[in-house]
């Protein structure tokens, strides 16, 4: 069976992602995985000693069971737990890959650390997971979304690595039962050639999904001042929408919609945005679909 990699902290932002996780588990099939990564600062180490850490692993084992045990209760899914203790993003990203995880599910926002926890740590740590993970990240902010997912919205340009956006779309959109919606920006300062290859890749992207009997639109959002705002129109096209439940983005390569989608322009974008966002690499980057 194929397993979703859930990362978890127990503060609220890692619990709402958790939710959105059981969706996903039933259509794929998965097992949903928690994994608490025990992080503490050295000095809380030198200060009290091993004992200390016996003791928090020891709470934090009771608790990872006692919330596996809610979830199966609650949901009825197959549910197992992980405890790790060292760096958040190298152990998340070490567990998937040694596991050969379908899917990451992550919270985005962060709580200051405090001593003994692990609070905060994903949120410092999910742009180096986003930037070096080989499978899908999917991460979601600390609200509560849709259960499930009605339309994906694929922001398009004109680089390979952004068509590859595509296939995925495709097969995700199929697992959820949902619509594809593909959204291109252009601003007065493109040339008018760019202009004419957007529409015509965005009719093309239509045509070829529609053909996989999925209900598609296209549309170029022409009123963006200049290329670092168009993220920003992207957002605000997914927020008017109302139907939008999953934005998908290329971790890396995309040169046009784009660099700001590696780094702290990343981050940004998955923290500001007002629905789930999963990241993908690129093929070129070692990641083999499972689904192929």
């Amino acid at each position: 069976m194929m397993q979703i990699l859930v990362a978890i902290d127990f503060e609220p932002q890692s619990l709402i992602a958790l939710e959105q996780s059981y969706n996903l588990a039933r259509l794929v099939p998965a097992e949903i995985v928690l994994i608490y990564v025990y992080d503490p600062p050295a000095g809380i180490r030198s200060l009290f000693g091993a004992s200390y850490d016996e003791d928090i692993l020891k709470k934090l084992e009771d608790q990872l069971a006692a919330l596996r045990a809610s979830v199966q209760a609650e949901t009825g899914l197959q549910v197992s737990t992980i405890l790790e203790k060292g760096q958040v993003y190298s152990k998340i990203l070490e567990t998937a890959d040694k596991m050969q995880a379908a899917f990451i599910i992550m919270g985005t926002h962060s709580q200051p650390e405090l001593p003994g926890s692990a609070v905060g740590a994903l949120g410092a740590n999910s742009s180096r997971v986003l930037r070096s993970t080989k499978c899908p990240v999917i991460t979601i902010n600390a609200r509560h979304h849709f259960d499930g997912c009605r339309n994906i919205l694929l922001p398009l340009d004109l680089t390979t690595e952004s068509r590859q956006k595509v296939t995925w779309g495709i097969k995700i959109a199929k697992i959820y039962g949902a619509g594809i919606k593909v959204v291109s920006g252009i601003w007065s300062k493109n040339d008018p050639d760019v202009h004419n290859k957007l529409r015509f890749l965005a009719g093309q992207v239509k045509h070829v999904i529609e053909q996989e009997g999925i209900r598609c639109t296209a549309e170029i959002v022409e009123d963006v001042e200049n290329e670092k705002a168009l993220i920003p129109a992207v957002l605000n096209y997914a927020e008017q929408q109302g139907d939008i439940d999953l934005i998908m983005i290329m971790t890396q390569q995309e040169t046009s919609v784009i660099e700001f989608f590696v780094g702290s322009r990343a981050q940004e974008f998955v923290r500001l945005s007002p629905v789930p966002v999963m990241s993908i690499a690129p093929k070129e980057l070692g990641f083999v679909s499972i689904f192929s």
